[in-house]
């Protein structure tokens, strides 16, 4: 029983090394009956009075093979019993998720899986959750992710211990759990689905394995080993872009994120890749962006102009200011309807700004059109309306000579779409006066025969 023992000293190696168990822990086994779980529970069996461990087996049905599943379940309970270990079993429904959630049936029965085991965890009071992925599972990990382009996060493949889940197998190869099980006689079920070429790790494990090991016979171990490194070196970049965020948060609450834009522009891409990615994850209403625009983003911080922004999945908009860089899915600012008497003011308190009127007799100061500008009294009326755009608005651009689309308006004047909702519209009646903040319409302008004045101006509220 040579192999066993070395199998063992090998898997204690591997737990101690990663600091897997602390000792005198309930530990949550998933097992399926197929040869990585069967060798996993013999495995932490055999150690668990070196450990002082209290075990627990899991089998999950995941509703596809219900030909097989209750051979598997029959299986898995004689193995326990034999064992003296206490057997679980939870059914998930994969096909449902598929169908709600618009995922494959593999990603489906892993969220699905994880989500149980966490369950059971809980309810067993189990300290960690067990889990019997080998080295060929790392292997055929780290070529998928390669194939789908990830980066070295992607690439440093399944962590060894990622919250309370441990995977002692993670540096053994299959064959040597295949060569322990045929020494010690001891039984397994194949999953049929293991054996078809229908999903990308099956076509890895059964055609590109084989066809790579002609080249390197341990390709399994030196793919291993590559993780591994990049696992050493997401650990150290992991403390780099913590000490750097902490320098460059602004703003943060859960569905928006500012940065100090200074430090990024001449931040190196390497290190701003992870800095952004670190930024966007830990916002919870900023998930779901990928390298293709963590790309962009880096370009308009590095080459964009202030107020240039970008729309991406989900909501989420990423907008340069002056001095920021702001990330956020909180949903475009609309303002409310008001009505009011000139003279008099209103706070627009959802768009941070006050609009005040003043009627008088005489022009003192034309003002700039923007911020400030002046109607004829009786054209405009004291009664105005203040409010959002509409579908169909119209005016008439001082100066313009002719009508024009609000919509094409804001687009020729470049405002973002995102603030567009947010521009105070002043109109009397179904007329607009005047686009606070950009334009007054030329039917309300002062002339000559004007003999009462109404001046607005527009000023934002300070946060």
């Amino acid at each position: 029983m040579v192999l066993s023992h070395n199998l063992v000293h090998k898997v204690t190696n591997t737990i101690k090394k990663h600091s897997m168990l602390s000792g005198e822990e309930k530990i949550l086994v998933g097992l399926s009956g197929g040869p990585d779980s069967v060798c996993l529970l013999h495995m932490l069996n055999k150690i668990k009075d070196d450990f002082r461990l209290s075990l627990y087996a899991l089998y999950i049905d995941h509703c596809l093979r219900p030909d097989e599943t209750g051979s598997e379940i029959e299986f898995c309970k004689n193995l326990c019993e034999s064992l003296d270990i206490p057997f679980i079993i939870k059914s998930i429904n994969v096909k449902s998720c598929v169908q709600e959630l618009k995922i494959n049936i593999q990603e489906a029965a892993r969220q699905l899986r994880y989500k149980v085991f966490e369950e059971t965890a809980y309810e067993t009071n189990a300290h960690k959750i067990a889990l019997g992925h080998t080295a060929d599972d790392q292997a055929e990990t780290v070529l998928m992710r390669l194939f789908r382009g990830s980066g070295t996060t992607g690439l440093s493949g399944i962590p060894p211990v990622r919250a309370g889940i441990i995977r002692p197998l993670i540096e053994i190869e299959r064959t040597k759990i295949e060569q322990f099980l045929d020494e010690g006689k001891i039984d397994f079920i194949v999953d049929s689905s293991n054996l078809k070429k229908d999903y990308l790790r099956n076509k890895i494990r059964l055609s590109l394995i084989p066809m790579l090991k002609e080249f390197n016979p341990d390709i399994i171990e030196t793919l291993s080993k590559t993780a591994e490194l990049f696992r050493d070196e997401e650990r150290f970049f992991t403390i780099l872009v913590t000490k750097t965020m902490m320098k460059l948060i602004s703003r943060k609450t859960d569905t928006r994120i500012e940065l100090f834009l200074a430090p990024l522009e001449i931040m190196d891409k390497v290190i701003m890749r992870r800095v952004l990615r670190r930024a966007i994850d830990e916002t919870t209403g900023l998930r779901g962006i990928n390298f293709v625009h963590i790309e962009d983003i880096i370009e308009i911080i590095k080459n964009g102009k202030h107020g240039d922004r970008l729309y991406l999945p989900k909501g989420i908009r990423a907008i340069k200011g002056y001095s920021t860089l702001t990330f956020t899915s909180e949903p475009p600012v609309r303002l409310n309807t008001y009505t009011f008497e000139v003279p008099g003011e209103v706070i627009l308190k959802e768009g941070k700004v006050v609009i005040k009127a003043f009627l008088g007799n005489d022009v003192d100061d034309y003002g700039d059109g923007k911020t400030m500008a002046v109607f004829d009294g009786e054209k405009t009326g004291t009664v105005l309306i203040i409010r959002p755009r509409e579908n169909g608005d119209f005016f008439y651009p001082m100066g313009f000579g002719r009508r024009k689309k609000l919509q094409d308006y804001f687009v020729d004047e470049k405002v973002p779409r995102d603030e567009r909702d947010s521009v105070p519209v002043v109109a009397s009646g179904n007329d607009i006066v005047w686009i606070a903040g950009f334009r007054c319409d030329e039917r309300f302008k002062v002339t000559k025969e004007t003999k009462k004045v109404v001046k607005l101006e527009v000023k934002k509220i300070m946060d």
